[in-house]
């Protein structure tokens, strides 16, 4: 079991002052088997009014408005959760489970592969070819496996917008292009995938109790095989005691960390500063 503490800073600075803005932030994690949130807050400064909703994916959205004028924005998300190892089942559904009519239905959202995650059709090549004759279960892994050794991690060469069809032809991309690349490729072959928004602690196994280090928002994948499995294909493990789960949908904008829209202002830059600190 481990505790984590979590700072998310985002500061805008705009050239001109800005009249009014609207913005939706998804930083808040949720409670869940094997993650309890023990503290949580967002904070707008400015700020005229906030309120909180739960969206249709489940995520906890705080909306906040400022009517007034103003040249810079600083949201500051902070969390403390506390996270255990999952509890997985020791007999996974099998392929006939998956492809029955009932489960057909039920998960028809996270089956459908939308215009952000539609696959290549060399890369559906490649997942067949990886699943071969595996159950659900080891196919999600080895599919997941190969998207990764045939892609490199290189930030800065694709951005918020990237199709996954634009990172497979590059073979180049972070951690949301590699989810979206699983996701389409496990989708087409009709394992339902979720698009996982979070966080990870980047010292997986080497991480110093109260040693604050600089983190990142991160992407992973939750592929269903009679029960939801978390799995990270960048970093090419199961979802465990460092990470953080924030929002789940089909894709990275079903789970924005931040959106929003402002008046005046033109043109605007932001920063992000996200810090990490293991407490137990």
């Amino acid at each position: 079991m481990s505790r984590l503490h979590i700072v998310h800073r985002t500061t805008f600075e705009y050239v001109r002052t800005v009249t009014a803005s609207y913005n939706e932030v998804r930083m808040r994690p949720a409670t869940l088997p094997g993650q309890v949130v023990l503290e949580a807050s967002v904070h707008a400064s400015p700020s005229t009014y906030s309120s909180e909703y739960r969206d249709y994916w489940g995520s906890s959205v705080t909306a906040f408005e400022m009517l007034g004028a103003h040249d810079r924005l600083e949201v500051v998300a902070e969390s403390r959760v506390e996270l255990s190892a999952p509890v997985r089942s020791s007999s996974p559904a099998g392929w006939s489970t998956l492809r029955s009519p009932e489960v057909q239905d039920r998960m028809s959202e996270y089956l459908a592969v939308t215009p952000t995650t539609e696959p290549a059709r060399d890369l559906v090549q490649l997942a067949r070819s990886a699943a071969g004759d595996h159950e659900p279960a080891d196919a999600a892994i080895a599919v997941a496996t190969a998207v990764r050794e045939a892609v490199e991690y290189v930030p800065g060469v694709t951005g918020v917008h990237t199709r996954a069809a634009e990172a497979w032809a590059a073979r180049k991309g972070v951690c949301q292009d590699l989810a979206h690349l699983v996701a389409g490729a496990l989708r087409r072959l009709g394992i339902p995938t979720r698009y996982v928004s979070g966080y990870l602690h980047p010292q997986t196994s080497t991480a110093q109790i109260g040693e604050p280090v600089t983190g990142e928002s991160h992407a992973w994948v939750e592929y269903w095989c009679g029960e939801w499995v978390g799995f990270d294909p960048t970093n090419l493990i199961g979802v465990a005691e460092h990470h953080v789960m924030v929002g789940r949908g089909r894709e990275y904008p079903d789970v924005t960390p931040i959106r929003g829209v402002y008046a005046g202002g033109g043109r605007s830059t932001q920063e992000v500063q996200v810090t990490i600190i293991q407490e137990a």
